[in-house]
């Protein structure tokens, strides 16, 4: 008898190897059987499975015999992952891992195995090897087989939500994730209310879950619900689609209004500037041409004497004045009247903007300027003056 109790799931594994050389040399050959077209499995996760294997002798009868002392490992082999041992029957005693075991109790040539409570992480490649011995310990066989086994998960309950603010106009996208699912899975999506409605690609993302819609209605409004399958389960959820009209239409009409009044705005100071500087400017000449003439202007000798404000004063005789009160007495004669070389002040101060002159009345006689002119008074011009002060 062989006892391994703590050797290696690997060791055990070429043990076998070793021993199924010497079997060729027994009287009788082992084989071991699995049914055609069961070496690749598939299980839903939660359920049970039973892995099918049993062997024979040839030439002997097909049911196990006192004297056969059975060996019988059961190994997982995982892509990157080291072998492991799930269940083990030496020397009569059985050891296996949580949820494994044999379907018929041994000694029997039936070395079926059954998982249950099957998870994802159960999925790979079960090995059986059997090793057969008779009472004096000589090997009758040894055979080995493999079965791949795939777990599948259905669809885990998925999550709906909604992107967007569902208005009049405005697009949408809902959106539909189931976060575990083998094979991966496909969604699909209907509307329940006002109207049933089955929506395809390309507004139907069917691998992502995503579902797209564009320029909304009050139509459209109504209990959304994605389904989320593969082939072996589905699940749902559903998301409520409320399309408003109010607040989408105050949102444009307040951007709208907002723009043009800020537009306007800056179209007003603008034009507030530009008023205000062309005021400034204005203002500037008005200063320069209302500036005082000098007060101490040089003449030429034998000019006449001007006001020192630059106006226009009418000129005349003192002689003549006097003349012109006197009364006349026959046979006298009358003084021809001359320009004095005094001026008299004028009570109005007249602009030397270039335009012609006014005679202006003065207050002594209150005389006018037609009384003036048949006196025999010559009117003066005064010299025109720039910017300046300066006579032109």
């Amino acid at each position: 008898m062989i006892s391994l109790p703590g050797a290696p799931a690997t060791n055990l594994l070429f043990l076998f190897l070793g021993m199924s050389t010497l079997a060729f040399l027994s009287r009788a050959q082992l084989q071991l059987h699995v049914p055609a077209g069961l070496t690749k499995l598939e299980a839903v996760e939660g359920a049970e499975v039973v892995l099918p294997a049993w062997y024979t002798m040839p030439g002997e009868v097909p049911s196990a015999q006192p004297w056969e002392v059975p060996i019988v490992l059961w190994f997982l082999e995982q892509e990157g992952k080291d072998l492991k041992q799930v269940l083990s029957y030496i020397n009569g005693a059985l050891s296996s891992k949580p949820g494994v075991s044999l379907v018929y109790s041994m000694p029997s040539r039936n070395v079926s195995l059954r998982l249950q409570g099957l998870q994802e992480k159960d999925s790979g490649s079960y090995r059986c090897s059997v090793n057969v011995q008779d009472s004096q310990g000589t090997d009758r066989g040894h055979s080995s087989k493999t079965i791949q086994l795939n777990v599948l998960v259905p669809p885990a309950p998925p999550s709906c939500s909604l992107r967007g603010i569902p208005h009049v106009g405005t697009n949408v996208t809902l959106s539909c994730q189931s976060p575990r699912s083998k094979p991966a899975a496909q969604y699909q999506w209907e509307r329940l209310s006002p109207s049933s409605q089955v929506f395809f690609a390309p507004a139907l993302d069917a691998i992502h879950g995503y579902l797209s819609l564009t320029n909304l209605s009050t139509s459209m409004s109504g209990v959304y619900i994605c389904k989320a399958h593969n082939m072996v389960g589905s699940a749902q959820c559903n998301v409520t689609l409320e399309v408003s009209t109010g607040p989408a239409a105050a949102v444009v009409a307040g951007a709208v209004v907002g723009t043009l009044v800020g537009l306007v705005l800056l179209a007003g100071l603008v034009l507030l500037y530009q008023r205000r500087s062309k005021a400034l400017e204005e203002l500037a000449n008005d200063i320069k041409e209302d500036a005082a003439a000098p007060r101490n202007l040089t003449w030429p000798k034998g000019s006449d004497t001007i006001s020192k404000n630059g106006t226009l004063s009418s000129v005349t005789s003192v002689r003549a004045l006097r003349s012109s009160h006197a009364p006349s007495r026959p046979g006298a004669l009358t003084p021809t009247p001359s320009v004095s070389s005094q001026a008299l002040s004028s009570p109005r101060l007249l602009r030397t903007d270039g335009t012609h002159p006014q005679p202006v009345s003065l207050s002594p006689g209150r005389v006018s300027s037609s009384a003036l002119s048949r006196m025999g008074a010559l009117p003066v011009m005064v010299p025109a003056q720039n910017q300046a002060g300066s006579l032109v």
